[in-house]
């Protein structure tokens, strides 16, 4: 198993086009960053054609890569507020170690990340291939320690048998200045009220990763306790049910680029449906976006020749 600073940095989708031509798809797709026990993708991923013949396939294909990771990003509609400094006074987020990622994959924190995080912001929130590995380990962090019911008495605890620590998304998380037993759930960071927190509650159950079948109500990885804190953090600022799914399908895409590609290719070839107009229930439930639905799609894809090789890439859940 690689290290935390190992990088997976290139897979690339070739498709035969027609007989007498080959347009590639390539897909630059992930920073792999290991925590003890799972590794962490980027979503930064860029669609291109080969210059030559263009085929209608492989622009539609372009034009639908363009949807599921949008240059200009997705506007989440919501702040961090404070949860930097919290989360560095806390001893969740040690400073120099998470800065570290970031430096020694070559993509070191901006400016405007390092205030964020040391000074709060009240900006909105866009992510986006750039800073999608950024937000998937910050709202990591958010989910893991803020103080709320799904971790105390959902899932989490029902299915560890005391041992909470275990998991891929308590244990795996080695960017601390304290114990993991200290921090899971310890801290007031963002608080619900009782319609908040079961609008919570109903989304995160509804929302899955195609790196395992468990809904963000279990996030036992990491990217469903990131899910977790930015729908905590939505819910407090006043978002509805509807926004928040939405949110889900654009974040699932730019942190699951390949898998979403392959369920917005799925989608327009069996219902002839743009990614962009889709239900985003559908996209991000368990049919489509849990780990067994995700493979459903590819294997039907490959069934009808849309895909010519599974590609390597995507989350893992190990534990």
């Amino acid at each position: 198993m690689a290290n935390s600073q190992d990088i997976q940095t290139e897979s690339v989708i070739n498709r035969r086009i027609t007989q007498v031509a080959w347009i590639t798809i390539g897909l630059v797709a992930v920073y792999v960053v290991v925590m003890a026990s799972g590794w962490i993708p980027s979503a930064k991923a860029i669609a291109t054609q080969a210059e030559g013949s263009q085929s209608s396939t492989g622009v539609e294909t372009a034009k639908l890569y363009e949807q599921i990771n949008s240059k200009d990003g997705y506007n989440l509609s919501v702040s961090y507020g404070d949860l930097g400094p919290q989360l560095l006074a806390s001893g969740v987020i040690n400073y120099d170690a998470f800065a570290a990622i970031y430096q020694n994959a070559g993509s070191p924190l901006s400016a405007e990340q390092i205030d964020a995080l040391k000074n709060g912001s009240d900006q909105e929130i866009v992510i986006n291939s750039q800073n999608a590995y950024y937000l998937l380990n910050f709202f990591w962090a958010v989910g893991l320690a803020n103080q709320n019911a799904i971790l105390t008495e959902g899932p989490m605890v029902q299915n560890s048998d005391g041992k909470f620590e275990n998991f891929a998304s308590t244990g795996g998380w080695s960017l601390a200045t304290k114990p993991i037993t200290d921090l899971y759930a310890s801290l007031d960071l963002i608080p619900l009220t009782e319609e908040q927190q079961k609008l919570v509650e109903e989304v995160a159950q509804g929302v899955y990763r195609p790196c395992c079948d468990n809904p963000t109500h279990f996030p036992d990885c990491n990217h469903g306790m990131a899910m977790l804190g930015i729908l905590e953090l939505m819910a407090s600022q006043g978002a509805t049910a509807d926004q928040m799914v939405e949110a889900a399908k654009y974040i699932n895409a730019y942190w699951f680029p390949q898998q979403t590609l392959e369920a917005a290719v799925y989608l327009k070839a069996n219902q002839g449906i743009d990614f962009a107009e889709a239900d985003p229930r559908l996209i991000v439930g368990k049919s489509m976006s849990s780990a067994s639905g995700s493979k459903r799609v590819h294997a039907d894809l490959q069934s009808k020749g849309l895909l010519q090789q599974a590609p390597d890439q995507g989350g893992s859940c190990a534990n």
